[in-house]
């Protein structure tokens, strides 16, 4: 029963998309194909077939494999405080999951400098522009985004992206909030692989996923009406920042040191605004004679329609719905803390549910994000400000869109 929910709202969240369209009539329905189908081949391909099972262990294990390097990096640097036993949140978060993230992005950068990151996120491009037939800059943009974060994908197109058509820029920024990058991916894995062990496989799959799935949201909402310059394909240049590998892991470890810290402080602040927020909401609610109200309950009324579209089981719905609207208000990694802390306690979810619940955190579709966009594209292409101002908040909500359309197709593929 709850794959065909799953079935009938990833169909329901095209409809969505549908409303939103500046240009019904302009849709390219050949590229929503398309687009659904390599989402659903991607999907059934690591899910339901052995070599694709196979690789997903595989990578299941090589991104434990990485975290373990991490640790010997933490033991190094910090052994008196990590006893390899069950740490206290501030100990394991601190020097558990934030050094993740350094390591990660030291080695995506020497990827990046041998050029092995260029040919996979070309690839991956290939195939979407061949089946697809979107234009070459925000297909290869959303490919990097598999890779990279919302700000960095563009970097991959930087020539192009003053000249894009209003559609080119509205898939560039989708593609961004759908998906999540490298680095802070892992730090996920970190959080959750205690009580989750196939985590890794499973975001992973939904970054391949969330690919196509923003090319085909955000192709919906603003299809293209103009004549994007770059309609054939565009590779991924191949400049060297660096002088070798290991400059390359030194610029690497130093921006994942930055980001380490605008993750702590990020969060930090958001888990004390909740705290406010959550005191001013109960503070109102006894003076209405409600004095049960809360932001989470808030936040899990707006989800909870969304987590039934997604095939959730009836009963974890409110708890899959607050999650969603955390990530949304919020952001991300606010939502899977609660959902590490959900697992950790034992509370009552689903195996199901926590996989679709996985794939729909994933990505940076929450509010702060969309200034993050505005900031960090406009950077690149001053002259476009105006419109990225205006596409924002409506390529926040695609993207989000985009992400739970990944949730659904791991509804129909998961018992």
């Amino acid at each position: 029963m709850e794959r065909s929910m799953s079935f009938f709202g990833l169909f329901a969240l095209v409809g969505l998309c549908w409303l939103m369209s500046s240009d019904r009539r302009k849709i390219n329905w050949r590229l929503v194909a398309w687009g659904m189908a390599l989402q659903l081949f991607f999907g059934v391909l690591v899910l339901k077939t052995a070599p694709g099972l196979w690789f997903f262990e595989k990578l299941n294990d090589g991104v434990m494999a990485l975290l373990g390097f991490t640790n010997e990096g933490v033991k190094f640097l910090f052994g008196s405080f990590v006893t390899g036993r069950v740490e206290t949140p501030m100990v394991n978060f601190a020097f558990n999951v934030l050094p993740t993230i350094i390591f990660v992005s030291a080695l995506m950068t020497v990827g990046y400098h041998l050029g092995l990151m260029q040919w996979v996120v070309d690839f991956f491009a290939v195939v979407m522009y061949k089946t697809m037939r979107t234009s070459g800059a925000e297909t290869l943009s959303t490919a990097a985004n598999i890779f990279v974060g919302q700000t960095e994908a563009p970097l991959v197109v930087k020539p192009y992206v003053a000249d894009m058509t209003n559609s080119e820029l509205l898939a560039v920024m989708v593609g961004g909030f759908a998906n999540t990058a490298g680095g802070v991916l892992a730090a996920y894995v970190g959080m959750l692989h205690q009580y989750f062990p196939d985590i890794a496989g499973h975001l992973i799959a939904q970054s391949v996923m969330s690919a196509p799935a923003a090319l085909v949201c955000a192709k919906i909402a603003m299809p293209e009406t103009g004549v994007p310059k770059t309609l054939g394909h565009v590779k991924m240049g191949r400049e060297k920042l660096d002088a070798n590998a290991i400059d390359a892991a030194a610029r690497g470890a130093s921006e994942g040191l930055s980001l380490a810290f605008n993750v702590a402080a990020m969060l930090l602040a958001f888990i004390a605004l909740i705290a406010m927020l959550n005191a001013l909401i109960k503070a109102a609610g006894v003076w209405a004679g409600h004095p049960q109200a809360s932001l989470e309950g808030l936040l899990a009324l707006a989800g909870w329609p969304i987590a039934w579209l997604m095939g959730v089981p009836v009963q974890d719905c409110w708890t899959v719905g607050k999650l969603i609207g955390v990530k949304t208000v919020l952001n991300e990694f606010v939502a899977y803390l609660q959902l590490t802390e959900i697992l950790k306690t034992g509370q009552p979810l689903t195996h199901r549910s926590v996989v679709i619940v996985s794939y729909a955190l994933s990505g940076f579709a929450n509010f702060s994000s969309i200034a993050i966009q505005i900031g960090g594209i406009s950077g690149i292409a001053p002259s476009r400000r105006h419109d990225l101002a205006k596409l924002g908040l409506k390529a926040m909500v695609v993207g989000a869109l985009a992400t739970f359309m990944t949730a659904n197709i791991a509804g129909i593929l998961i018992p």
